[in-house]
């Protein structure tokens, strides 16, 4: 009877056990395991996001520089696949059986029962064959978006790129962005990427066995809009940047234009460039690593990251300077014997003529280096205190010219330039007794400074304002109301009178429009351009052509800046460039002779070995002296750029 009651007790303790063990099972799948709900939902109901379109980029008049295109992105959920006709699938979305076995590894890995991109930007071609048969395909389904699309293939390094976002995109977004999104990567894009992405939606659809849509749950009641991000206004003037991009076909080097009296970008050519389109697709990666490793570097932005020394535009804001300081005035005359003597007269910075007696306009019109030589003595040796003292002084003032520190252009990765200070001469030199003759080649724009060409051409801006400029600037209004960002509205000082600018600026005009002038040859009939050539001595290759200049003369329109690698001379290239350029701009017609516009047109100037960046300028230990060089085949000026040290001389 025991035996009996006992065993009653424990059966009745078994299935109460293997109650309890069901209750907590299914406690856990229903409360706590949501595999089942998800793959239960997924049957009846999917979340699509709905991807906002990125804001459109215009250029100043309005013109279509960057739009959206729909592509398709095919998404997988792993559990919910079967039957699957492998090979079907992997023709229409044209890849192979590795690849789909390494997309279905990927999608597992991330979860069985959430969707996952399986295939990323199908174009519509492509789509409209796969959609017939995606009802074979249990398990997967598309997804709309929108990709970049450049109808006109310029402006490459301004507006950038997109890609899809990384994990530490993700992280530093606080959860806006998931995997799968894109963000801007470079250029206007990166810039400007709050203002461009939007905000994405999610609508909820349901759908049958087949996975074929079959409504909107709760009639949309659960379902956000997407909103699409603001569009862009820029500054750039498309049929400039056309004729720039291809007067720059086949040639290494730089222009950068800006209106004055805006700081607005009109014209921003890194060349090579490339086509902007390449970095939209499933071809995009292979595409980046081709142009990543081209000797020819498209991906470098040149107007903001290459640096040479300044040269001849240099000249202008040593005289401005030396003005304000009351050192020198329009009257100011030194005598010019073919060179400037320093170091006790034992070493000499040769002028490419004779000039004899020197004031501040033949100064600027011959660029006359021996002129500079002695302002800048006058600058370091004789302000009745110790040199290193009024060396600061030189280089405060020099810097209000934006030279020395980024000018706060709206894209990423721009360089400050180079100027050394004080107390780089003074350890270099292991005293503070060093004066003027220690470094004299910075008097020319020489020795170690650096310029990128955007700062060259603001220089020029500055000249033709006499004496202010705008932070230079790619995006002129945002959104619908056209918003100004602040920043460029601020109209900022040289620190120099406008008194100062008219020799200066009387300079540059004979330097183009007097005969005889190195620019005389691309002057333009009825306006007068303002501005000067230059010719990049390169120890490494072909010389390098300089040119900038603003115009008209009163009241300016535009200033501007071309740097054209291993081409030889100012003169014979860059001018061309620019006076083209300039005549579009004002008059809406080239009138430079067929034959000059043909010579450049068809130029393949691209160096046919790979070189070492002559753009690249690095602060050498400084020499005192330097061993001069022959003088120069021609008369004009010239401008020596070295790869990766700064020569001591300019000729």
């Amino acid at each position: 009877m025991n035996s009996l009651f006992a065993r009653k007790y424990i059966i009745q303790g078994i299935f109460i056990v293997v109650a309890v063990i069901i209750s907590a099972r299914l406690f856990y799948l229903q409360l706590i395991d949501q595999s089942y709900l998800l793959s239960a939902n997924n049957n009846v109901l999917r979340k699509m996001v709905i991807y906002p379109a990125r804001g459109v980029i215009l250029d100043r008049d309005g013109k279509v520089l960057v739009q959206n295109e729909p592509v398709y992105d095919l998404l997988v959920t792993p559990r919910e696949v079967k039957a699957l006709d492998t090979a079907l699938l992997c023709e229409l979305v044209g890849i192979d059986k590795a690849g789909f076995e390494r997309r279905m590894t990927t999608a597992r890995n991330y979860s069985p029962y959430k969707a996952s991109q399986f295939e990323k930007q199908i174009p519509s071609t492509a789509y409209a064959t796969l959609q017939e048969h995606l009802y074979k395909f249990r398990g997967f389904y598309v997804q709309n978006r929108t990709v970049r699309s450049y109808p006109d293939s310029i402006a490459a390094q301004f507006l950038g790129y997109i890609q899809e976002v990384n994990d530490r995109n993700i992280e530093r977004s606080n959860g806006f962005y998931r995997p799968g999104d894109y963000i801007g990567a470079s250029g206007v894009e990166y810039a400007y990427e709050d203002l461009l992405r939007g905000q994405r939606g999610v609508k909820n659809v349901l759908v049958d066995a087949f996975n074929r849509p079959k409504g909107v749950f709760a009639e949309g009641k659960y379902d956000t809009l997407a909103m699409a991000g603001d569009g862009l206004v820029s500054s750039l003037d498309k049929e400039l940047q056309i004729l720039a991009e291809k007067l720059m076909r086949n040639k290494i080097g730089s222009v950068v234009a800006i209106e004055p009296n805006t700081g607005e970008i009109l014209t921003f050519v890194s060349s090579p460039s490339y086509d902007p389109n390449l970095m939209v697709g499933r071809e995009r990666g292979n595409n980046y690593m081709t142009m990543l490793h081209d000797p020819h570097k498209p991906m470098f932005i040149r107007p903001i990251q290459a640096q040479y020394p300044p040269g001849s535009v240099f000249k202008v804001v040593s005289a401005l300077t030396a003005q304000q300081a009351n050192l020198i005035d329009e009257h100011t005359v030194f005598n010019c014997p073919g060179g400037y003597r320093y170091g006790g007269g034992r070493a000499i910075m040769r002028c490419t003529h004779v000039d004899g007696a020197t004031a501040l306009i033949k100064s600027i019109q011959r660029s006359c280096n021996t002129y500079y030589g002695h302002t800048y003595a006058r600058m370091i040796d004789h302000r009745n205190m110790p040199s290193a003292e009024a060396y600061e002084l030189w280089r405060e003032a020099v810097m209000k010219f934006g030279i020395g520190h980024t000018l706060g252009i709206d894209l990423p990765g721009e360089k400050s330039g180079l100027l050394p200070t004080a107390d780089y001469y003074t350890k270099a030199y292991g005293n503070a007794k060093w004066g003027s003759s220690y470094n004299i080649s910075l008097s020319i724009g020489q020795g170690e400074m650096g310029i990128t060409p955007l700062q060259m051409a603001n220089i020029m801006a500055i000249v033709a304002n006499r004496g202010f400029y705008y932070r230079p600037h790619l995006i002129k209004g945002i959104g619908e109301q056209k918003i100004v960002k602040e920043e460029f509205t601020e109209k900022i000082s040289a620190g120099v009178d406008g008194k100062y600018y008219e020799p200066v600026i009387e300079g540059l005009s004979r330097a183009v429009n007097i005969p005889g002038g190195t620019g005389y040859a691309v002057r333009i009939a009825d306006i007068e351009m303002c501005g000067k050539t230059g010719t990049a001595q390169n120890p490494h290759g072909a010389d390098h052509a300089v040119f900038f200049a603003f115009a008209p003369r009163e009241n300016p329109k535009i200033a501007i800046a071309v740097v054209v690698e291993n081409a030889g001379y100012g003169g014979t290239w860059a001018g061309p460039i620019a006076s083209m350029l300039i005549e579009k701009y004002l008059k809406d017609t080239v009138t430079l002779p067929k034959y000059i516009q043909d010579r450049i047109y068809n130029a393949d100037l691209l160096p046919k070995l790979e070189t070492e960046k002559p753009q690249e300028v690095t602060m050498a230990a400084p020499k005192r002296q330097a061993k001069p060089k022959e003088e120069p085949r021609k008369e004009e000026e010239v401008l020596f750029v070295h790869h990766s040290a700064i020569m001591n001389r300019y000729e």
